[in-house]
């Protein structure tokens, strides 16, 4: 069994130091096989911001798929915005914005949605939707199948349809069609699994929007307490189900803590499968 540990929106310069070392425990004991980092690292991209946030992630040694978020470029520093808008993300995670993991039964592809020229919505172009196409493709029949944004692809709040990724609705066609299962994003700090494929939207297949809370940072919203996403999936010949479990930090024991989590067979073939809900594992 594959376990993919979802966190988004630390915020550095911004972070609950107990929050961070509840993270750090939980991470170092599910030893997951990959840590999924989905954008807004840093509070305003400054160095040591970026440092405090690579000493976190060296600090648990696991393979880590990092993708930028707006709060990665600098906000005030226009001259490194416009010449050098990711050279301090790329000093801290390496010259590639949109890195790629895969495994036995796991395929991960990130995707760079933020765009300097803009201040906080995130963009995926069509060549980018064809470029993840291209890889869902290569995916052998057994691997879970996930696209990493930063800005979410679904939301369930009328105010946050303003945040929703440009192009979002081109990319969740493409990508339901080339094979993806679970679309993971942040930006918005709201913890959520949705399925994407409904009656106003009927895909190829059925496809899920994977939304995590923010995970140590103090700016946390509408009382909504610190979590990550763990998801579990073990391969097999019709990939069976993964589940995504919510995790949230809780305050008087200063860990975090399991929570319900959400089963979902995964189709193929055109199967439109339903979600189960099971106890914490």
């Amino acid at each position: 069994m594959s376990v993919i540990v979802q966190i988004s929106d630390p915020h550095f310069g911004t972070e609950r130091p107990e929050a961070v070392a509840a993270l750090h425990e939980a991470i170092v004991a599910l030893r997951p096989d990959l840590v999924i980092l989905s954008g807004d690292v840093t509070q305003r991209a400054r160095r040591a911001q970026f440092a405090a946030a690579k000493r976190f992630v060296d600090g648990y040694a696991r393979p880590t798929l990092a993708i930028p978020g707006n709060h990665d470029v600098p906000l005030f520093n226009l001259f490194a915005r416009i010449v050098d808008p990711f050279g301090a993300f790329r000093r801290a995670f390496g010259d590639n914005l949109e890195p790629a993991f895969e495994n036995g039964d796991v395929l991960a592809v990130g995707v760079n949605t933020v765009r300097p020229s803009r201040h906080k919505n995130g963009v995926v172009s069509d060549e980018q939707v064809e470029r993840v196409c291209r890889r869902l493709a290569q995916a052998r029949d057994e691997q879970l199948r996930i696209v990493v944004t930063h800005q979410p692809v679904h939301v369930i709040r009328e105010k946050d349809i303003a945040n929703l990724l440009i192009n979002h609705e081109q990319a969740i066609a493409a990508w339901a069609a080339a094979g993806a299962d679970l679309i993971l994003g942040g930006h918005i700090h709201l913890p959520y699994v949705r399925p994407l494929d409904t009656e106003a939207r009927r895909l190829a297949r059925e496809l899920w929007s994977v939304q995590a809370g923010t995970a140590v940072s103090r700016r946390i919203r509408e009382g909504i307490s610190n979590s990550f996403h763990v998801i579990r999936h073990e391969a097999s010949r019709d990939r069976g189900a993964c589940v995504v479990e919510q995790w949230d930090y809780d305050e008087g024991g200063r860990r975090f803590i399991a929570g319900v989590g959400t089963r979902i067979p995964l189709g193929r073939f055109g199967q439109h499968p339903s979600p189960t809900r099971s106890a914490p594992t």
